[in-house]
């Protein structure tokens, strides 16, 4: 059957429910006919304008927060690039911009985002279903009486629902402040190793409690080396968190004992076998021996690490990959390889938020990173990482934890 072309201008505007399209600073775009419809606006009086400005809340009503919750839901769809059904909302429309009356409204919102070519989101759809309309066809049936109590019964129940969700909400941002000092206990600011500085970031997604997912460990070693390893568990806050601290500290035992990353890794996949919630998370760990200028690497599933050479030039240490942790049913032994470096150069460990975008392929993102290092090949460790997130993490914030280890060699 041959394809046959699709106006989605049209079917936009035949969609049966009523449709806002919005930027993420909630300037109107586009609207369909059911929401003029409904709303009893013209279409060339909204476009381009701010919706609140458009759709205040009634200024008669000192209970009234209509405008603060719709504001509360698309900023965490804009935050976070989650679709956020809201609860009933009673949320009066004036009747016709500037006449000063408004009409008692019920709604039904559902906010959803719709992503760029980056992975971002560029716009959000706005969708309502009216519930006023049911109410008012149920009302032919009852009294003027009946009628009040059963439209004063549905406002308490909305009121009611956003309380709840308020309480929720609040209930995340709690669990999220206990996650984040988990992970500050857990990731502690590095001591310089012998006499070798390291710079660390940890930048937790934005989100309710997205934290603690992914982690970093450094060891000074016998003679003047150093480990420097990076891992990401699978998921999200407290129990994504217990995780990563039994993963963080077996490896950096490992690695004390071991003959190299790759014999510390094969000790930490056994680990991660009896560890619920291990199940193939990655991990990546380099050795830096400043006495023969080499890094010898073993990665189990993880981006490669990127090492910046004095000249800007950036290699990524792709030579020792092998699955996640835990990922093979058999013991088998991890690859292993090493690498000279110049005096000059920096070490860059990191988890896949600080490269990986939705709708993007990951190689996009190591090109992305590799033309920062080349551009500030020049800064310190800590100014390097600095750059790197401003410049590679998304302006609100990512939908992924990000954790960065800068060792200048």
């Amino acid at each position: 059957m041959k394809q046959l072309p699709i106006d989605y201008a049209a079917v936009f505007d035949a969609l049966p429910s009523a449709v806002l399209l919005l930027t993420p600073d909630l300037a109107i775009v586009d609207v369909n006919a059911a929401y003029l419809d409904v709303s009893g606006r013209e279409k060339d009086r909204i476009i381009g304008r701010h919706l609140f400005e458009v759709f205040p809340d009634n200024p008669g009503d000192p209970t009234a927060t209509g405008v603060r919750n719709l504001a509360a839901s698309l900023k965490r769809v804009a935050d976070t690039g989650i679709r956020d059904s809201m609860a009933l909302q009673r949320y009066d429309v004036e009747a016709s911009e500037g006449s000063g009356v408004f009409e008692e409204r019920y709604w039904s919102p559902v906010n959803s985002p719709v992503l760029g070519p980056d992975g971002q989101v560029a716009f959000i759809v706005h969708r309502v279903e009216e519930v006023t309309a049911l109410i008012r066809a149920r009302s032919g049936r009852v009294g003027s009486g009946d009628q009040r109590l059963m439209e004063a019964e549905l406002y308490s129940r909305a009121r009611e629902l956003q309380e709840v969700n308020e309480r929720l909400r609040q209930a995340h941002a709690r669990e999220r402040e206990v996650a984040l000092a988990l992970q500050d206990a857990m990731l502690p600011a590095p001591s310089p190793a012998g006499r070798h500085g390291v710079a660390v970031r940890y930048q937790p997604a934005v989100g309710s409690l997205n934290v603690c997912g992914d982690w970093y460990d450094i060891a000074a070693l016998a003679g003047d080396r150093m480990a420097v390893s990076v891992g990401d568990v699978v998921g999200h806050g407290l129990a994504a968190a217990g995780v990563m601290g039994q993963l963080r500290s077996a490896l950096s035992a490992a690695v004390r004992v071991a003959d190299g990353p790759a014999q510390a890794l094969e000790v930490l996949g056994l680990y991660a076998r009896s560890v619920d919630g291990a199940e193939t998370a990655s991990a990546v760990q380099a050795v830096i021996d400043w006495a023969t200028h080499t890094i010898t690497y073993s990665s189990a599933g993880h981006p490669p690490p990127a090492l910046l050479h004095p000249d800007g030039r950036v290699e990524f240490l792709d030579a020792a990959t092998d699955p996640p942790l835990g990922a093979r049913p058999e013991h088998v032994s991890r690859p292993q390889a090493s690498v000279s470096f110049g005096d000059g150069a920096a070490l860059v460990l990191y988890t896949d938020g600080l490269v990986e975008r939705r709708h993007e392929d990951i190689d996009t993102g190591l090109r992305r990173l590799a033309g920062s290092l080349t551009r500030h090949r020049e800064a310190d460790a800590e100014h390097l990482a600095d750059t790197l997130l401003a410049e590679l993490l998304p302006p609100g914030g990512n939908t992924d934890d990000t954790a960065l280890v800068i060792t200048r060699l």
